[in-house]
């Protein structure tokens, strides 16, 4: 009788241990979209502030794209 008592007391344990598991998987994925929404739209934001920037430039789109492109290979 006793080692059916632990092989229950076990398999209740490990039961218990999936949902613990489960449950932390489902507030992880929960997580993780939030900082992908944050994320996509802190990059519209940059992407909103980089074009007004250019509007108001006194510089060409050439020139802009001149400076981005040649300070990325120097």
């Amino acid at each position: 009788m006793a080692r059916s008592y632990k092989r229950t007391t076990i398999d209740e344990k490990i039961d218990k241990q999936k949902e613990i598991v489960s449950r932390a998987e489902e507030r992880y994925d929960a997580e993780l979209q939030t900082l992908e929404e944050l994320m996509q739209k802190r990059n519209e934001l940059r992407n909103k502030e980089l074009l007004r920037a250019i509007e108001t430039s006194e510089r060409s789109f050439e020139e802009i794209m001149e400076f981005l492109n040649t300070r990325g290979s120097e």
